[in-house]
């Protein structure tokens, strides 16, 4: 801060802001419901959200999770690793265990790429601008079963899969920029290797549980993947009540018959589909997207994609969904996957904090992309059936 902005605004108290912030939201939300409604509709939406979406998500979750475990254990992934390398040098510029990292960021979230970072033997397969870049591309594939699988609970098939498609381009996109943000600001990192002491050659596969039985060994993986599965769906229940109750009230309307607010959960006062009307034209093109509100979505993917996820049903219920946005949901929910919750804690545990704000601009690129080629294969595989 300058002299002359202290100067100015020093004597002001840091919660004042906040204070002011709070107050105009509020103030906005209640004088437009009433005050009364406005409470009882943030309380019953939350209540509801947690009874039928955050346990709905836990379920998802723990069977999600107990399925990746055994994977783990009997060597799926790394079946599908070795079957990936060969496409992480050409089209990610990353060195072929990458591959693992991706599976294992499908299967639970986000962080789980920081946690195969900090094992040296990894690590030594990275040049330093390639080592950050993994920050954006194991985002890209976060809580990726648990969105597809959610999708599919829907009803939709072939849509979920168009987006998985679309989330792998934008990953592409976001890892790219990233590795030559870096390399721009950073030209050494090109070149410098993350690891420079040795590490002993040892094996990065799973290990079997040796003396125990096949039956005993799947078990042990169902019950800690289930238990890892309940520890996601938990860590997910505040994002999907703050900001889901939030992003709901800003997009729905008043449900009295007359057009009156009643304090029923799910009222809202229809700011973010007016601000849609506004830019229609530029999501409909995109994105094709028939319907204003459903840039709620890809707002709520920024924070956390579970709260995304819990929006849809009530989407369906107003007859706002078709497979172009389940398709362009899931690959913005992938690549997104609540990155802005998540990227600087992953930075910062990877000891590069200044690239912060370059990692968070490459994958808000990257999520564009990812929606948008999601929506024209769409459009080419309906043209094709």
């Amino acid at each position: 801060m300058s002299s002359v902005t202290k100067k100015l605004f020093g004597w002001i108290p840091k919660g004042i802001p906040c204070l002011l912030l709070l107050s105009l939201l509020f103030g906005y939300l209640g004088n437009q419901m009433g005050a009364a409604n406005m409470l009882n509709t943030i309380m019953k939406t939350a209540h509801d959200l947690l009874l039928n979406t955050c346990f709905y998500l836990m379920g998802i979750c723990v069977i999600t999770g107990a399925l990746g475990k055994v994977f783990v254990e009997f060597g799926v992934v790394s079946l599908i690793e070795k079957l990936l390398r060969p496409l992480m040098k050409p089209l990610f510029n990353l060195p072929g265990v990458a591959s693992l990292g991706a599976v294992l960021t499908f299967l639970s979230d986000n962080p789980a790429i920081i946690s195969l970072a900090h094992d040296k033997k990894f690590s030594t397969y990275f040049k330093k601008y390639q080592f950050i870049s993994l920050t954006n591309f194991g985002t890209a594939f976060g809580m990726g079963l648990l969105v597809i699988v959610f999708m599919i609970g829907q009803g939709y098939f072939i849509e979920p899969i168009v987006g998985l498609v679309g989330a792998m381009f934008g990953c592409l996109i976001s890892t790219r920029l990233m590795q030559r943000a870096v390399v721009k600001a950073y030209p050494s990192y090109a070149t410098e290797d993350v690891v420079t002491e040795t590490v002993a050659d040892t094996d990065m596969e799973q290990q079997s549980n040796e003396g125990k039985s096949t039956f005993i060994r799947a078990l042990d993986a169902l019950l800690e993947g289930g238990k890892s599965g309940v520890d996601i769906g938990l860590a997910i229940i505040p994002g999907v009540l703050i900001i889901s109750t939030l992003v709901m009230m800003l997009t729905f309307g008043p449900t009295g018959a007359e057009g009156e607010y009643t304090g029923a959960a799910y009222e809202g006062v229809k700011l973010l589909p007016w601000i849609g009307e506004k830019i229609d034209f530029v999501f409909e093109w995109l994105f094709g997207f028939t319907n204003p509100n459903l840039i709620a979505f890809p707002i709520t993917a920024l924070g956390a994609v579970g709260a995304a996820l819990s929006l849809v049903p009530n989407f369906i219920s107003q007859g706002w969904i078709d497979g172009n946005a389940i398709a362009v949901f899931t690959a913005i929910g992938m690549c997104w996957s609540g990155f802005l919750s998540t990227h600087t804690a992953m930075l910062d545990s990877l000891g590069y904090r200044q690239l912060i704000s370059k990692a968070i601009l490459s994958h808000t690129v990257g999520g564009l992309c990812a929606a948008f080629a999601a929506h024209w294969i769409y459009v080419l595989v309906m043209l094709c059936f």
